[in-house]
């Protein structure tokens, strides 16, 4: 694919780019008729069959033109897509929508409607993962019948509480002392790494020898284990787009849908699929297959990470059919995470 020549790479972008548009089997003589192709039909139907000897053209029918098959999107994406960046005014209208956004939990709902009514598919934001989280401040509120309450701030913010049954009350000095403990030990870490480091102390010899030591250790890893959530932190707007798109008279068309929309309903499997895209640098594009899910073999999904470089705390998604106006959906995603990092990072 790499090894394509210069005609047979425009023909294939003008190929895939009406094909987008149309979304209609491409002619060679429509390919002809753009202005950038200087060739016969007889010398474009040359190179076609070329492209679909090399596995990224297809053709539905015998008598009718071609369709990019996945491996020609993939290579279209890569090495033949320019992307036009976002207008200035554009860019004003999607700040505009999160003016009136008082904390990050709204912002994030905010992102998956307008990313959804912008593109005419669907948005999805994944929100900042706990396991991600940094732990910013623990505290133990003593409650009555010999109860705690385990209040866990965390980098992005959220509060989370938690009651703790004991056997024995705490005393407040000694109360004290664990929160000191915990603090100098856990503060700054990802909620994975605590509870890493408390096993890892737990374990340590020392700490069978220091009652205080182990008592905050017994209270931080009851407040940090449990059910902490993962895969329901997603938000998910605008599946009706998808709906839309597919034609009543298609059995297998509707039938993909349904699988799609519970798909779509499965918070924990499309919390991991956005998971996998939280380390990359920038857009990140998967077609169809790519995804390794069954339910998404006719569409694409554009997702980019937002956060600090260094520990991105989740990601936005958009997804809709394999013909998709990439340049535009890809532009919309890259400028609204943008918009996130700068709304995440002011006080």
């Amino acid at each position: 694919m790499s090894e394509l020549t210069p005609r047979a790479r425009k023909i294939l972008h003008a190929i895939v780019a009406e094909y987008l548009q149309s979304g209609s089997a491409v002619g060679s003589r429509t390919v002809t008729r753009r202005p950038e192709i200087d060739l016969s039909p007889a010398s474009v139907r040359n190179v076609m069959s070329d492209l679909e000897e090399a596995g990224m053209l297809g053709q539905p029918h015998t008598s009718a033109g071609r369709v990019p098959t996945q491996a020609g999107l993939r290579f279209f994406l890569d090495s033949l897509l320019k992307v036009r960046g976002l207008s200035a005014r554009e860019k004003e209208a999607i700040r505009g929508r999160f003016g009136d956004v008082d904390n990050p939990e709204d912002a994030m709902v905010e992102a998956s409607r307008m990313l959804s009514e912008i593109t005419h598919h669907v948005g999805i934001v994944r929100l900042p993962s706990r396991e991600r989280s940094r732990l910013k401040h623990l505290e133990f509120v003593p409650l009555a019948n010999g109860q705690l309450l385990a209040v866990l701030v965390t980098s992005d913010d959220r509060v989370e509480n938690k009651l703790i049954r004991l056997e024995e009350p705490v005393e407040a000095h000694r109360l004290e002392r664990i929160h000191n403990y915990l603090g100098s030990l856990l503060e700054g870490l990802t909620l994975s790494e605590v509870q890493a480091r408390v096993a890892e102390e737990l374990g340590a010899q020392r700490t069978k020898y220091d009652a205080l030591a182990e008592e905050a250790l017994r209270l931080g890893e009851a407040a940090v284990s449990g059910d902490r959530g993962e895969g329901r932190e997603v938000i998910v707007t605008g599946g009706a787009n998808l709906v839309a798109l597919e034609k009543a008279s298609d059995p297998d068309a509707l039938e993909r849908m349904r699988e799609l929309l519970q798909t779509l309903e499965d918070r924990r499997t499309l919390a991991s699929l956005l998971d996998r895209t939280a380390d990359a640098d920038g857009v990140r594009v998967f077609v169809g297959a790519e995804t390794a899910m069954a339910a998404f073999g006719d569409s694409s999904i554009v997702t980019h990470s937002y956060g600090p470089d260094d520990s991105p705390l989740g990601a936005i998604a958009v997804v809709g059919p394999m013909r998709m106006n990439y340049g535009k959906v890809i532009s919309v995603v890259d400028f609204t995470a943008d918009v996130l990092n700068k709304l995440l990072s002011e006080p």
